[in-house]
């Protein structure tokens, strides 16, 4: 009989992009997908790097903030071993700014909204390795539309055209940024999509379907890692990295 997997949310940060509710919005998709849903509400809980080693996925909300190197650690690790990365908007991707670590394990970092909230936009996704966009369609939001710096490293799944608004960007033309990807992270598998301003956004049909997704992608990964022997030390480097 195969395990159940286990999924940690932590949520904080800015409540602005109302973290509490979002989290009650994926723990509701992840238990309907059999996952055994542990959520915390402090940093702290990434401080037990053992148990962060047992789980199947990680989701991370948390805006801004600040994340010690202590806490950090476990995480680098915990996702470098199989663990998954999975997140939304500013919860995932603009959390700990100070944290170069987290942004690149994570593939990319919030620097702008352009417009602010209520810009409409199109998404327009794009078929990638992990399967995660097949049989969906393009689509129309009304939200912040976010301008990242990302890794060059990612499989990007839906992009956005730039500028909607006119700024300071502008004069560089027309660019298709990134709105969802994976990458790896060691043995791990990391999800990201830069929708979720607001609880009302991501619960939308086809954002939320993504998430489903990209929930379900990430937490396999760590089987996979199984099955092929492979553990985060298979990565491991004495080189200075940071």
């Amino acid at each position: 009989m195969q395990q159940q997997q286990q999924a940690l949310i932590v949520w904080g940060g800015w409540d602005g992009h109302e973290p509490g509710p979002v989290a009650e919005i994926f723990r509701g998709v992840l238990e309907e997908e059999g996952f055994a849903v542990e959520v915390s509400t402090t940093l702290d809980r990434f401080l037990d790097a053992d148990s962060l080693t047992g789980l199947d996925l990680i989701v991370p909300i948390w805006t801004m903030g600040a994340i010690s190197r202590e806490q950090v650690g476990p995480v680098v690790e915990a996702v470098a071993g199989g663990v998954g990365l999975a997140g939304c908007h500013g919860g995932m991707c603009d959390a700990f700014r100070d944290s170069v670590e987290w942004q690149f394990m994570t593939g990319g970092n919030w620097v702008s909204h352009p417009g602010g909230d209520g810009v409409e936009y199109v998404v327009n996704l794009q078929r990638g390795s992990s399967g995660i966009t097949d049989g969906l369609t393009d689509f129309t939001v009304c939200s912040e539309q976010y301008y990242l710096h990302v890794d060059p490293a990612v499989d990007v799944l839906a992009t956005t055209r730039f500028p909607v608004v006119d700024w300071y960007h502008s004069s560089n033309g027309p660019v298709d940024m990134p709105v969802v990807w994976t990458k790896r992270w060691g043995a791990g598998r990391v999800f990201y999509n830069s929708l979720g301003h607001k609880a009302d956004i991501i619960a939308q049909p086809a954002p939320l379907e993504l998430m489903r997704r990209g929930f379900r992608w990430a937490a396999a990964g760590k089987q996979a890692a199984r099955e092929q022997g492979v553990t985060a030390a298979d990565f491991r480097s004495a080189a200075k990295m940071f």
